[in-house]
């Protein structure tokens, strides 16, 4: 099976420890694990996860356990699902101060290069625009 590396990122309008702290809680709006149908979620390193998505009419079980955790900087994570085959392969996200925003950049490693593993591009494009609309939200809601 060949293997692919997909990265993505986006400016969010918020300082790196605030969207670190969406990032890993699954009760923010906006997080990753926001929304999804089960969570189940122990951020700490080794830390397990799980969670299942609803799409397309169906339930998509990922699961993972986290391999580093540094707030405001990185977190990381090992990611399973029917997508990825089985595979395990690494999640990335690090959070880089740029002024008063924060520079998102995801990269998961290690995903089958066929047509299931490269939507993962697409998630994770979503996922990072919408932790992008919940922090305008509230920069447009703290300047009313």
């Amino acid at each position: 099976m060949n293997l692919t590396d997909l990265t993505v990122s986006r400016t969010i309008p918020a300082r790196p420890e605030e969207v670190y702290d969406v990032w890993i809680d699954p009760k923010s709006p906006g997080g990753p694990w926001f929304g999804a149908h089960r969570v189940i979620l122990n951020p700490v390193v080794d830390g397990l996860f799980y969670v299942a998505v609803q799409h397309e009419g169906r339930t998509w079980p990922h699961y993972g356990r986290f391999l580093r955790l540094e707030r405001s900087a990185c977190v990381e994570y090992t990611w399973v699902s029917e997508a990825t085959q089985g595979v395990e392969s690494i999640v990335t996200v690090t959070f880089e101060p740029r002024g008063e925003h924060t520079e998102v950049t995801l990269r998961h490693a290690g995903v089958p290069d066929d047509e299931m593993g490269r939507q993962h591009k697409d998630g994770w494009t979503w996922v990072l625009s919408m932790l992008e609309q919940r922090f305008s939200s509230v920069t447009t809601d703290a300047s009313v």
